[in-house]
């Protein structure tokens, strides 16, 4: 099954000395980031859990498969009983979906921190991919309501200067670009009263580099700690 893609930090990494892993502000990953940074780009909420992806086969004794981020990943056991649950070739039929990969994350108790996010081990949508496509956001969110499950929240819309402001002060944006809110010097998570873990922000219209991947990036708040 194919792997989930890296997804890019804003800013290249101190390689050694004292502030070694330590973000260099100014220096982008690529250059492709740098040069759409003033751009309208979609945040979603990123979730403090383990990668999860779901493949659906048309063909072999396994039609509906599940797997962490690499294939030898073990699952955790009741995660692994919500997934077959939930996920059954029939339920993801019903939703008109075949030939798919769904992406998400695992989260809940024991997963990370992501008892903070609910009682119980679950799995929230992210991304889902049909053949060679990537479906467009509001796609994504139409999966998710078909099969009865969560997809990750989106925040806003905003450049990635904004997105840098919003993890790192707490600083929210409407769709104007406005100041809406300040919080207590860190992003408050749409889950509840606590630290969310950072911002996946897409360009608001699906982008590829020149070597095909897309283009995508990620702020985390411990990365301005």
């Amino acid at each position: 099954m194919e792997t989930y893609h890296k997804i890019q930090t804003l800013f290249k990494r101190h390689l050694d000395g004292k502030q070694k892993g330590k973000m260099i502000f100014g220096q982008w990953t690529t250059p492709a980031l740098e040069y759409l940074a003033d751009n309208e780009w979609e945040f979603t909420e990123k979730v403090d859990g383990t990668n999860i992806r779901i493949g659906m086969y048309q063909n072999g004794e396994t039609p509906v498969a599940f797997k962490g981020r690499t294939d030898n990943a073990v699952l955790p056991e009741p995660l692994l009983e919500h997934l077959t649950e939930t996920f059954t070739l029939k339920h993801l039929e019903s939703a008109g979906l075949s030939n798919a990969i769904l992406f998400g994350e695992g989260y809940g108790p024991k997963i990370q921190n992501g008892g903070l996010y609910r009682d119980d081990q679950s799995f929230v949508l992210f991304d889902v991919k049909i053949g060679d496509f990537w479906l467009e956001r509001h796609n994504v969110n139409d999966v998710a309501a078909k099969l009865g499950i969560d997809a990750v929240p989106v925040i806003g819309r905003g450049t990635l200067y904004q997105a840098i402001d919003i993890v790192r002060d707490g600083y929210t944006f409407n769709d104007q670009g406005a100041i809406v809110r300040y919080g207590r010097g860190h992003m408050k998570s749409t889950w509840g009263d606590f630290e969310a873990e950072g911002i996946v922000a897409r360009p608001l219209t699906p982008l590829f580099d020149r070597k095909g991947d897309r283009i995508i990036t990620k702020i985390k708040g411990v990365d301005f700690k």
